[in-house]
């Protein structure tokens, strides 16, 4: 409580989380992980929802979930499966470290997601907010579950001017959710400040007509929504100019499997020469993919020799592999869409 003591004065603490509470009740949205406590799907889609959109996340999550439907099955798969069905999604350490947590879950807990907090947390890729999430939705702990949403609706509402994005300022909100959350309904207290996040207290224009808790909010009764949350800028994303060399041969293309650590780590992709002066081959067209931290300025070249450490791979063999979002936009590009 020291943390945010200052932040409570004068505050109805019972009012927001009540108001919240109901809110959520009667305003969620309909999400297929809302539908079920199984803790392990519940894990997934928080892995899912990780930097990514809730409207892509949805067919991935019944597609994960239908063929991997208990920690067992996704234990024992081939990690090469188990990129396929993550293909598309993304940051691909999620489901890397997904994996070797559950394995651990089916070794160590009979394939029971285990609910005491230390337990959880010391799992492979299981951060706080992981560990919150789960621990509240799935076993109705009263853990806090802190994420961007979280962070800018408590900024807001309890004109908190910490830098969110200092690691150490988690800790303040973690003590400042520890101090509303519910403990009757813990699962739906730690949705609702998400939910209000995701669909009201939007990072721009805020619809704070539409908000349950505007009558306690410190941002509303100042007009200093848009100084909320503070957040220091990240530095210049670092942009990379590479050359992807396409070559086939009697049906099948060149392709080489990146290496088991660092980004990307196990997909197929054609190979990427860093751009030099000279082209390479006869220009197809270029494309663009940005990651969180950088970005890759792709121009795509069919080539006349097969590329050194590639495979040649036939079509249904080919489609059988994981591969990146970069890589799935350069095969729109040399199909023409």
């Amino acid at each position: 409580m020291t943390l945010v003591k200052e932040y409570f004065t004068n505050f109805n603490k019972q009012h927001f989380t009540t108001e919240l509470v109901q809110w959520f009740l009667r305003e969620q949205r309909q999400l297929p992980w809302r539908e079920t406590k199984n803790p392990y799907h519940i894990w997934i889609s928080e892995i899912m929802l990780q930097q990514t959109r809730v409207d892509t996340v949805i067919p991935y999550y019944h597609r994960f979930t239908e063929r991997f439907p208990t920690p067992h099955d996704l234990a024992s798969a081939d990690q090469s499966e188990v990129l396929k069905y993550w293909e598309g999604l993304g940051y691909y350490s999620r489901v890397k470290n997904l994996q070797i947590a559950v394995q651990e879950v089916v070794e160590k807990y009979d394939g029971i997601v285990p609910d005491e907090k230390e337990r959880f947390e010391s799992l492979r890729g299981v951060g706080p907010y992981t560990t919150g999430a789960v621990l509240s939705i799935a076993y109705g702990h009263p853990e806090p579950a802190v994420d961007g949403n979280v962070m800018r609706v408590l900024s807001r509402v309890l004109g908190i001017y910490d830098d969110i994005a200092a690691p150490k300022t988690r800790k303040v909100f973690e003590a400042a959710v520890h101090e509303l959350i519910d403990h009757a309904d813990p699962s739906s207290f730690n949705q609702g400040l998400m939910e209000l996040g995701a669909m009201v207290c939007t990072p721009k224009s805020p619809m704070c007509g539409l908000c349950p808790v505007n009558d306690v909010c410190f941002a509303y009764d100042r007009s200093v929504q848009a100084e909320l949350p503070v957040k220091t800028k990240k530095g210049k994303t670092q942009t990379i100019q590479y050359d992807a060399l396409v070559y086939e041969e009697d049906g099948r293309v060149a392709v080489m499997k990146r290496p088991d650590t660092g980004l990307l780590a196990g997909m197929w992709q054609y190979p990427l020469v860093e751009t030099m002066d000279d082209q390479p081959g006869t220009l197809v067209g270029s494309i663009k993919h940005i990651f969180s931290h950088r970005i890759w300025d792709i121009t795509v070249y069919r080539v006349e020799t097969q590329p050194a450490e590639t495979v040649l791979m036939d079509e249904s063999t080919y489609a059988k592999q994981p591969i990146s979002v970069a890589q799935m936009k350069i095969d729109r590009l040399l199909k023409g869409e």
